[in-house]
């Protein structure tokens, strides 16, 4: 039996000795990497925390002391140590999250995974024990070096250093890397302590003049050693970073030295008031193809080869942030005043091929959108034309930027939203699913739905000429499908996809949903219901011939990968009420409810988003046995339809 399999919760760690203990994290990594390859998911950070998490375990009590993950995908090998090792099906419907679910584990305490907010809520917490008189337990926040670039971690370091008579221990992961390598002044910072020579040249001749004493030492130097960095780091100066907040620095400390860390932390745990370990680690740690991938580390993969790192997939597909990658360095270099600016996601939108070509051009904020966009807007009154590129979940978080920054102030600002829609894997918190809700509330605001990569190509450049108002192209994860041509195209752009002679139903689809409205169309006309299929291309404002098609349908159907709630077909409903036409409209879309991890597939089919649930409902709604009603029909010789053939 391996050390890790007699690992079912923390205090089973207590009994270990350190040989074990290095043991077991030599097990741990072995168990990721040979899962990971067969599942994909965040390997690099993963690896590069297994020292930390052992220690962090040891050293309190979970759940009794609260334990909180910034961010949340950072915590495989704590499912680990909580009862959680069968990662045969870690993201997949019915499997592990990739994130902490309270569902799996009173361990797990915020599931949210978007970064930057880990301190807020451990300041929350320790308040709340502090005034409940549980003074003696402790809440401890690991935060990413990445998160650190982030607004609400100084907004919460500004209050837990105003009220710090409680115990709370924030422990910074240092990496140098959120996705790529971590930038700004405080990334800068913290790199320097990394590579400071009066800091490594301390710490390495401590170690050596202890090693030649032999093994009692080496033991001695491990467990004074935790005890030495807040001496260390004075000849680093990183105690200056802090020393204003009135808040404890320990550090900076190897963060692949479990003796030294659990040293570390228990003076954290002792000192009774909040306080810092700076823990300096290894994106990749113990994983040759990790170490050597200068892109990201390997911090998310898909299926690979375990033995080499090399990718299992071989699909020859184009995806939709490359199309929108390279399209954007082909208008770059024939419009200047275009600038790319993300949140600590340079590779992962596709910004990367621009920075490549005009460096200069290309501002990555780290993970901090509120920044991002209202910059954007200064840029804007600067005479740019700023294209903002994001995960579309994580546009919320800009919310306000976008509506009193640049709506408000009719400043040219794209957004480009990667990732929108329900995106599978990676659960609640990353599907894509408000941005169409929340945006179309923004006045002036225009939103595009590309169907497929011509499309994309044609609404990006129809996005970055508007310059009196914000823009938004918004398009799925993954793979981008064959092109879908129009039958025709109305003088206000939309594109008919379908037309049928027979005006029963009128099938409005928003973006990817194009092939999925067409399926439907074509079950529809096989039982003798007319279906048109239109892509109005850009969906906000709703097109005046969107409205006149609708006048000469019997029933209004909008399919869409956005919460039904507030979306496009709502707005769709709203616009014909305004003009006067009493065509019947349902909205086909997603619940208002937070989507589980799992396939796309497996997501649609529970949402009934598949072609067969929608042309059996609508079938329904053509023949009055369901509502909305379908208007009667202009002629009484309708064919006889079977409900059940919609199925096949």
């Amino acid at each position: 039996m391996t050390v890790l399999e007699t690992i079912h919760g923390p205090r089973d760690l207590d009994a270990l000795s350190s040989d074990e203990v290095e043991q077991l994290a030599v097990e741990i990594r072995e168990h990721l990497v040979a899962n990971i390859a067969k599942t994909g998911g965040h390997l690099g950070p993963n690896l590069g925390v297994v020292e930390l998490t052992l220690a962090i375990h040891r050293v309190f009590d979970s759940p009794r002391d609260a334990i909180i993950f910034d961010t949340g995908h950072q915590s495989y090998v704590h499912k680990l140590l909580t009862g959680r090792q069968d990662f045969s099906t870690l993201r997949q419907t019915g499997g592990l999250a990739g994130y902490p679910q309270r569902g799996e584990s009173v361990h797990d305490i915020v599931e949210s995974s978007h970064a930057s907010s880990s301190l807020s809520w451990a300041d929350g917490i320790s308040r709340a024990f502090s005034m409940t008189g549980q003074s003696d337990r402790t809440v401890v926040a690991v935060v990413g070096d990445g998160a650190l670039t982030g607004g609400m971690t100084w907004e919460a370091l500004n209050n837990i250093s105003d009220d710090n008579n409680r115990r709370l221990v924030v422990v910074v992961n240092d990496n140098g890397r959120s996705y790529a390598p971590t930038i700004g002044g405080m990334a800068r910072f913290l790199n320097n302590v990394r590579t400071k020579e009066s800091y490594r040249t301390l710490q390495q001749s401590s170690w050596r003049a202890f090693d030649r004493l032999g093994a009692p030492a080496r033991a001695f130097y491990r467990g004074v050693r935790g005890g030495t960095h807040g001496f260390l780091s004075r000849f680093t100066n990183n105690d200056a970073l802090y020393s204003n907040l009135d808040i404890k620095y320990i550090g900076p400390i190897d963060g692949h030295d479990e003796a030294a860390l659990e040293e570390a932390l228990r003076q954290a745990k002792g000192y009774g008031a909040p306080a810092i370990v700076h823990a300096i680690t290894e994106k990749g740690r113990g994983y040759a193809p990790a170490l050597l991938d200068v892109a990201d580390q390997f911090h998310a993969v898909g299926q690979i080869d375990p033995e080499t790192g090399q990718s299992l997939d071989r699909s020859a597909q184009q995806s939709w942030t490359g199309v929108f990658a390279d399209e954007l360095v082909r208008l770059a270099a024939v419009d200047e005043t275009l600038v790319g600016i993300t949140a600590a996601m340079l590779r992962p939108t596709g910004l990367h091929k621009m920075a490549e070509r005009f460096p200069a051009r290309v501002l990555d904020v780290g993970i901090a959108e509120q920044h991002a966009v209202a910059s954007a807007a200064g840029l804007a009154f600067g005479g740019l034309h700023p294209v903002v590129a994001v995960y579309a979940t994580f546009i919320n978080r800009a919310f306000d930027q976008v509506l009193m920054d640049v709506a408000l102030h009719r400043a040219g600002v794209t957004f480009v939203l990667d990732r929108a829609g329900v995106t599978g894997p990676d659960g609640p918190s990353h599907h894509g699913v408000w941005d169409l809700a929340i945006l179309q509330v923004v006045p002036g605001i225009r939103l595009a739905a590309p169907r497929d990569a011509e499309r994309l190509v044609e609404e990006l450049g129809e996005a970055v000429a508007v310059t009196d108002a914000p823009t938004v192209v918004r398009f799925p994860k993954g793979n981008v499908g064959p092109e879908i041509v129009a039958e025709r195209r109305t003088d206000d752009g939309v594109d008919v996809l379908r037309e049928s002679p027979r005006e029963d139903v009128l099938i409005i689809t928003v973006g990817a949903m194009a092939t999925l409205g067409l399926d439907v169309a074509a079950r529809l006309e096989a039982q003798g219901i007319g279906a048109t299929v239109i892509d109005p291309r850009w969906v906000v404002p709703v097109p005046r011939s969107v409205v006149d098609f609708a006048a000469d349908y019997r029933i209004v159907v909008c399919i869409e990968d956005g919460i039904r709630v507030g979306g496009i077909g709502t707005r769709v409903r709203q616009d014909l009420r305004e003009a006067g036409v009493d065509t019947a409209v349902t909205e086909i879309g997603l619940p208002d409810e937070f989507l589980d991890h799992g396939s796309r597939a497996d997501i649609l089919e529970s949402v009934g988003l598949t072609p067969q649930h929608i042309a059996r409902d609508v079938t329904a709604m053509v023949l009055g046995s369901k509502l909305p009603h379908a208007r009667p029909a202009a002629s009484d010789a309708d064919t006889p339809i079977d409900l059940r053939s919609v199925d096949s």
